[in-house]
This record gives structure tokens, C-alpha cells and sequence, in this order.
């Protein structure tokens, strides 16, 4: 069994209100130094700079999930993550079926930049990618438990976006275990104000947009890395 310390909400340069600083070097070099070793990669509504993250990650020692926020057709914010590219990417393409085709405007949202392993520009994504998908959030649930992706519902007592907010309360059939709150809130202030967290493991992480936002906050013990037992760990380890 070994110690991590993780990370499991991180933007790159392809989410548009991330800073432009958010690319996969800096991304590593951050994490060496915050002594972070797992993070997941979560931009808005795609995977695109994943492969990059992978390949920048290479013989650092630090392991990259692949991930995606995604924006629900009630607009609420949901982490979905993979042990494998091929997994997310399988989860893309459903995305791309269910995701309106409107056009970013870069002056108001912000660039969207695919980039390689280094940081170089490869392309812009012209897709609005900050947007609800056509896909309810039980449809969303549905889908990542298909493709064997753990699904956590993010942010979820803020007003924006949020799951608490947006729904009242959190529906029975969701089944839910683990939530995630903003890491600048009170974890017992937030289980006062929505009871339904009652019996739900509640994790922080960084929401990061900037290096900054990397905090790691979050540490579990496992044996092999993978996203069930990431699962397991923070069911069994976090109170």
C-alpha cells in the first residue's frame, strides 16, 4: 500500500476560462513541487489534452486519469473519470452526439487550445465548450458507470452549477456516494445546510484553473492506481 496525494479536478488551456498557463509542463512541474502524484484532467466537456497529459507525465512518477467536467442538461457540473484513454474517449463520443454545436466566442468565454505535450499549440477548439449537454444527469451517471468511469458530482453546494442548488436536494436514484465541495467551504458548514450529505463522503479538491489552484487537499492510501480503487479508498478512508 502506498500514500497519494491527489488531485481530481484540474482545467487546461482547452477550458475557456482556464489561465493560459494551464498547460501540461507547467501542469507536471506544479504537481512535482506540491507533491501531488495523481491527478485527473477535467476540462470542460472533452478530453482533447489528455494524450497530451499522458505523454508530458511520462517518467515523472505521476499518474494522469483521464477526465471530464461535464455540464448536465440541468447545467450541473459533474466529474467523470477513467483509468484509460480509450474509456474517455469511448465517453467522447457520446458527448459530441449530445453537445450543442455553437460556436465559442473567444473575446467573451475565452480561447480554447489544444496543445501537445509541451505546451505548443496544435489547434483551436471552435465548439462553445462551456455549455450544458443535451444528456440528463442520471443519463451522464449512466453512461460513465458503463464504461467503468467513477462519476462525482462537483462543486455541488455552489450556486453555479452546482447539484444541490439546481435540484434542492440530491434525488434517491442517483445512489450517490462520494461529492465533491469548493475547497474554500466548511465541510461541516455544508452537511448543516443540506442535510441529504448526511451519509455522503464529501472530498475538496482545486477546481483548478490556475497552477495555484492545484491544493491536492485530498490523500488515500491504495495499492494499484486505478479509479475504483481511488473509489474504494475515499468511501473507506475519508470522513
Amino acid at each position: 500500500m502506498a500514500i497519494h496525494r491527489v488531485e481530481l479536478h484540474v482545467h487546461s488551456v482547452l477550458s475557456p476560462c482556464a489561465s493560459l498557463e494551464m498547460i501540461p509542463p507547467f501542469i507536471i512541474e506544479k504537481a512535482l513541487a506540491a507533491k501531488i502524484d495523481i491527478i485527473a484532467l477535467t476540462d470542460h466537456n472533452t478530453g482533447a489534452n489528455v494524450p497530451a497529459m499522458l505523454e508530458a507525465a511520462e517518467g515523472t512518477g505521476i499518474t494522469i486519469l483521464p477526465g471530464i467536467e461535464l455540464e448536465t442538461a440541468e447545467e450541473i457540473h459533474v466529474l467523470c473519470l477513467f483509468d484509460t484513454l480509450a474509456q474517455l474517449q469511448a465517453f467522447e463520443k457520446i458527448i459530441e452526439r449530445n453537445l450543442p454545436d455553437y460556436k465559442n466566442n473567444d473575446d467573451f468565454f475565452g480561447c480554447q487550445l489544444v496543445v501537445d505535450q509541451y505546451g505548443n499549440f496544435i489547434r483551436k477548439e471552435e465548439r462553445l465548450l462551456h455549455t450544458a449537454c443535451r444528456l440528463t444527469i442520471f443519463e451522464v451517471q449512466k453512461e460513465v458507470h458503463k464504461l467503468k468511469g467513477i462519476f462525482i458530482p462537483a462543486h455541488v453546494e455552489r450556486e453555479e452549477n452546482g447539484l444541490l442548488p439546481r435540484l434542492g436536494g440530491i434525488p434517491s436514484e442517483l445512489n450517490l456516494k462520494i461529492v465533491e465541495i469548493s475547497c474554500y467551504e466548511s465541510t461541516p458548514a455544508v452537511r448543516e445546510m443540506w442535510p441529504d450529505l448526511k451519509n455522503i463522503r464529501i472530498i475538496k479538491n482545486g477546481d483548478a484553473h490556475d497552477l495555484d489552484g492545484m491544493i491536492g487537499s485530498t490523500t488515500i492510501e491504495i495499492e494499484e492506481i486505478t479509479v475504483a480503487n481511488i473509489e474504494r479508498a475515499i468511501l473507506e478512508q475519508i470522513k
